[in-house]
């Protein structure tokens, strides 16, 4: 699958496509996992703890960039959850702190990535199940 963004990445230049001010508005990145069956029930409150602490990452400035993160475990009992246990919604100010904040695959050059949430990816990824994250972005 290729990336969407990739195209635009190339057109407007790593600075601007990370920049504050890069296609302003409420952003939604909706994030679900699924663990493996062992994982355990203390690990994954390490997992919304960790990532609940992402709110408050900074960029290179000093300053936080992320608008609010709400992090929780699903509850639906309309039985399409899919095995996901947890949903997280990112709220950002603009497409340009989004994309600073997923790093890789969209954006390889650390300059222009949160280091916090790069940490963090290695972190969750052993224990999630084969296809164990679901990520949606949503532009409001």
């Amino acid at each position: 699958m290729s990336n969407p963004l990739a195209g635009l990445l190339a057109d407007v230049g790593v600075q601007e496509f990370t920049a504050r001010d890069f296609r302003p508005g409420l952003v939604r990145h909706v994030v679900l996992f699924r663990y493996h069956d062992e994982v355990t029930a203390a690990q994954k409150e390490e997992v919304l703890q960790r990532f609940r602490a992402l709110a408050d990452s900074p960029r290179p400035d000093g300053r936080p960039y992320v608008v609010s993160i709400e992090a929780g475990v699903q509850t639906s009992g309309e039985g399409a959850g899919g095995g996901f246990e947890h949903g997280i919604v990112v709220t950002f100010a603009s497409e340009g702190d989004r994309n600073f904040y997923v790093g890789t695959p969209v954006v390889d050059d650390p300059a222009h990535q949160d280091p916090e949430h790069a940490r963090f990816k290695e972190f969750v990824r052993p224990l999630l199940a084969e296809g164990g994250v679901l990520v949606f972005d949503v532009v409001v």
